[in-house]
């Protein structure tokens, strides 16, 4: 049996932004296990990392983080030494439609794997547990400013308001207990993998089907845009060499109104799928806004950049481009997963391959 360096869990590996950090980390550092750890919920698709569950250093675990037996579990069977936590409920539309799930998901999760982690790791000598968190913590910006890591937390939505809470978990067991943690705060991420309810994807999907775009009110709140590998080398980064008790801004330095980007997809895939330019904006279609639709968000990384020497390494048009190219070539991946039959036959499909 190899002797694994660390070994480290990583809850919701099997997401969107956890297959990335999961790739990553099996790629780049072949002496740590990595520890897959999701309950495989609607956006956790095993398919996502089919191309290195075969990794001697993966491991796939269904747990939830809800639950302290499997955690404790999971812990004791694989003697973690690190986390990495990316589980979350995260759609925002979802929270408001059903917010108790957040509160159980990002924050009771979170507090029960602090819990494991305090109780297992005893000393916390080298040990570093990491939560990966949102923007959306800040609330909503005017014409001017930026996100910095010392802005007052301001929450406007469930989703908002369950990822604060689980933040404010995290800095109080430091604070408390001298738990070894890292914070970071992103902006939205794009790129493969991304389930097609996420604006990216489900425009790029509906366009490919030629269905109507939805578009939120006017079209113009603002979003800050970090391609999803960017956003796992940061991970890497901060995981590595970032200081404990710490928090960490990340963000692509990409402000787009969500209608100007809408009409750059529309404007890209004209011209890949040979349609007459104009023929996809045809599809736009101006919808009743979100309630609590915060106007936009912008991230400050100067911190990241100078402390750790982190920066975005891709235009978003160039980012774009390729996320548009990923998802045409990958229609089989988004069909099988919004067919809603896509869990069971890839948990099978994961055994078979490991067997």
């Amino acid at each position: 049996m190899k002797e694994f360096t660390k070994h480290i869990l990583v809850t919701g590996g099997a997401g969107f932004i956890g297959s990335h950090v999961v790739r990553r980390l099996l790629t780049n550092y072949p002496d740590y296990r990595v520890i897959n750890f999701d309950r495989l919920t609607y956006a956790g698709n095993l398919e996502n990392l089919k191309d290195v569950d075969r990794a001697p250093n993966y491991v796939f675990v269904k747990g939830d983080i809800t639950n302290q037996q499997h955690l404790n579990k999971v812990f004791s069977d694989y003697g973690i030494t690190d986390v990495i936590h990316l589980a979350a409920e995260s759609h925002v539309d979802r929270s408001i439609s059903g917010p108790m799930d957040f509160v159980l998901a990002n924050v009771v999760g979170t507090v029960q794997l602090l819990n494991a982690a305090r109780e297992y790791w005893g000393d916390f000598q080298n040990n570093v547990f990491y939560h990966i968190s949102t923007d959306e913590v800040y609330g909503s910006l005017g014409d001017q400013g930026l996100f910095e890591e010392t802005t007052a937390y301001d929450p406007r939505s469930p989703y908002s308001a369950s990822k604060a809470s689980s933040d404010h978990f995290v800095r109080a067991y430091h604070h408390t207990y001298g738990l070894p943690v890292r914070i970071s705060n992103c902006s939205n991420n794009y790129g493969s993998h991304q389930f097609p309810e996420k604006l990216i994807p489900l425009i790029i999907n509906n366009i490919v089907q030629q269905k109507e775009l939805p578009v939120y009110g006017d079209g113009k709140n603002i979003r800050d845009w970090l391609w999803v590998e960017d956003h796992a080398h940061a991970i890497d980064v901060i995981f590595h060499t970032g200081k404990n008790g710490e928090t960490y801004n990340i963000g692509g330095l990409n402000e787009w109104t969500n209608i100007d980007l809408v009409h750059r997809l529309c404007v890209i895939l004209d011209d890949k799928l040979s349609r007459p330019a104009g023929t996809n904006e045809q599809l736009i279609r101006f919808v009743s806004d979100r309630a609590g639709h915060d106007r936009r968000y912008a991230i400050d990384a100067t911190k990241l950049t100078q402390e750790l020497g982190w920066s975005p390494s891709i235009r978003f048009e160039e980012g774009l481009e390729k996320t548009v190219d990923w998802y045409l070539a990958n229609t089989g991946w988004v069909n099988h997963i919004t067919s809603g039959d896509y869990t069971k036959y890839y948990e099978q499909q994961y055994a078979l391959r490991k067997s």
